[in-house]
């Protein structure tokens, strides 16, 4: 494990702390302009995800219905009633967004697989990048609001559904997340910078509640209009 990663999951609660929990819930809201791109309508209703740790699966309620839930996995996405009646679903979800620009439509079942894996990875970092599989180096750092932001690269296995293969995660003189930069392969692979910041700790665990994703520019730059995605999390909990 890099001397930064292990500074990084201390930090946030350390990894004793997270494998004592298995799950985590939070309240949460999401907007920005991506999901006009592509043909879909984003309230500001809170909705509660679930999220496994320490295997990839996620959940959030209500999903299009009231009576209505996602259950997402890296092979299968599903949408079902709250008492577990399948409404839709599709094996080898990824395969559906072959051939995907940033402002190809998506249908429910796409946002869904979406949603699910964007929230899994959000919600597990920076504690993912201690799996099994799951390449960690330290690069070069970057300049940022008077501050030296130390940058881990990691390489993601085949078997975890994310937003690409390859993503950066860069880290404050506190070792507290502060951007991730990745590719959005499924929507056309656009190259994305998403910004976090306040920190709550929660059961003896820390992690940001607000993010804000950006067009990265090829100077590394995010592009400040418009905000493609925003999720805002509260009422936490580690069960």
């Amino acid at each position: 494990m890099p001397e930064l990663l292990d500074s990084v999951l201390s930090a946030h609660g350390g990894l004793a702390r997270w494998h004592s929990f298995r799950s985590l819930r939070a309240t949460i809201v999401t907007g920005g302009a991506l999901w006009g791109m592509k043909g879909l309508v984003q309230d500001a209703e809170p909705r509660e995800m679930t999220v496994l740790l320490h295997e990839e699966r996620a959940s959030v309620m209500p999903f299009g219905e009231p009576d209505r839930r996602t259950a997402f996995t890296p092979d299968r996405i599903a949408i079902e009633t709250i008492e577990g009646e399948l409404v839709a679903e599709r094996r080898d979800p990824r395969q559906s967004f072959r051939g995907h620009e940033m402002t190809t439509p998506w249908d429910p079942l796409q946002r869904a697989y979406f949603n699910g894996y964007a929230l899994w990875t959000y919600l597990t970092t920076p504690f993912l990048l201690a799996l099994d599989g799951v390449e960690v180096r330290e690069v070069e750092p970057l300049s940022e609001d008077g501050e030296s932001w130390r940058r881990l690269r990691a390489r993601f296995p085949a078997r975890l559904a994310t937003h690409s293969s390859v993503q950066d995660f860069f880290f404050g003189p506190d070792f507290l997340l502060r951007r991730h930069d990745y590719s959005v392969e499924v929507a056309g692979g656009f190259h994305a910078a998403q910004l976090v910041s306040d920190y709550r700790e929660v059961q003896g665990l820390r992690l940001p509640t607000r993010r804000r994703a950006y067009r990265r520019s090829a100077d590394e730059r995010p592009l400040p209009d418009p905000v493609l995605v925003s999720i805002d999390l509260s009422d936490i909990r580690f069960g």
